[in-house]
């Protein structure tokens, strides 16, 4: 079972709401290694008309449908060695994000000198992207490739100390609409988003309850009765 199964005998070890008083239970003060976020911001623009050129692409296996091009294997397809080239008209089908964690690059941080703390953030973010099309034997392929965004933003960023901050993205880029332009080009119109987080590897002092019951796993079964068996 896990942690919040109604068959969990034992709810007062492990993670869950607090019923009564919060203190109650408390037993010590440790210390515990995190990524702290000191700070955080979030960003989401429409991008028309985007170019990406692919670097690479793969067949998507048993894509081949004949005379029919109706035939998307969806986000989990197969990918094969390509046997062979794309054969235009190349027909865009659809594109997303392959990862929610972006790449930053040319990062510069300025620190303001009227505003303590906060300091003018610029980077370029690459999102890696995978482009599914199908060419005129209606043959399915997914390309590879990234789009890049750039940000210009206020963060608090916190002083100079012997563990250093970092930055990190999380990122999402969903396409609406797309245009196979040649030569390995494609022209999207994509929704993104971006999170840029300020995070520090620190040691941080909490209270604790102690150590968490893990109780043993509940085997799958569509036992009807088990909801009415309480």
């Amino acid at each position: 079972m896990s942690f919040y199964s109604y068959k969990n005998g034992n709810p007062c070890s492990c993670p869950g709401t607090i019923s009564g008083n919060a203190l109650d239970g408390l037993q010590e003060k440790i210390c515990v290694q995190v990524k702290r976020v000191y700070d955080s911001c979030l960003q989401q623009e429409q991008l028309d008309d985007k170019e990406v050129v692919i670097t690479s692409y793969a067949m998507v296996a048993g894509s081949n449908c004949g005379c029919s091009c109706n035939c998307s294997c969806g986000d989990n397809a197969e990918t094969v060695v390509p046997t062979s080239a794309p054969v235009p008209p190349i027909t865009f089908e659809s594109c997303r994000s392959t990862t929610t964690e972006g790449v930053i690059r040319n990062l510069t941080v300025e620190r303001l000198c009227d505003r303590p703390c906060f300091a003018r953030v610029r980077c370029k973010i690459d999102v890696p992207i995978d482009i599914l099309f199908v060419d005129s034997r209606c043959t399915e392929y997914i390309g590879k490739g990234t789009i890049t965004v750039e940000k210009d933003v206020l963060l608090s960023i916190p002083d100079e100390s012997i563990v250093p901050y970092c930055l990190e993205s999380m990122v999402s880029a969903i396409c609406v609409a797309g245009t196979y332009l040649g030569n390995n080009r494609f022209s999207l119109t994509v929704c993104i988003t971006v999170i840029l987080k300020v995070l520090a590897q620190v040691e941080v002092l909490i209270p604790s309850y102690g150590f968490c019951t893990i109780p043993p796993c509940e085997e799958f079964a569509e036992n009807v009765c088990d909801e009415l068996f309480i």
